[in-house]
């Protein structure tokens, strides 16, 4: 289940995954097309042992998107696994840099585009669910946080 999280990290169970809805200047999301899935995803993975929160999002986020994340993260959602008892928590966070597309992750590509857009393509392609979820918890966030 997804849950808000009001801008701080869950403490009750470990985290074992880190994403990130990264946000441009101009205010619009990036997501990246999953090969696998195929399927618009948001930017992350599991954190590996010995990697803390924001090293392993740096990380994904550059494995995933070839982006370089700003160091202000704002938690906005976590979802529980009860297979492993963890979360993976969903964090946004504004673009400081572009950098190259890396190859041979499952990812293709990163889409750019405003919260509108994204729900309309993910209602297309996958129904009501995880991602429509958090793109609804998500935007206020970000006019909260980010739109200044």
């Amino acid at each position: 289940m997804l849950t808000p999280l009001n801008g701080k990290f869950p403490t009750d169970k470990r985290i074992a995954g880190i994403h990130s809805i990264p946000i441009t200047e101009d205010g619009s999301i990036v997501m990246v097309w999953d090969k696998n899935e195929k399927a618009l995803t948001t930017v992350g993975g599991r954190i590996e042992v010995n990697e803390d929160i924001d090293t392993a999002l740096n990380r994904e986020t550059m494995e995933e998107a070839g982006l370089i994340l700003e160091s202000k993260r704002v938690p906005i959602a976590a979802w529980y696994w009860e297979s492993t008892d963890t979360y993976t928590v969903f964090v946004m966070a504004r673009v400081k840099s572009y950098g190259i597309m890396p190859e041979g992750f499952e990812t293709t590509g990163r889409v750019t585009m405003n919260f509108e857009t994204a729900r309309q393509i993910i209602s297309k392609l996958e129904g009501e669910g995880l991602r429509l979820n958090l793109l609804n918890i998500a935007e206020p966030v970000y006019e909260q946080q980010f739109n200044s």
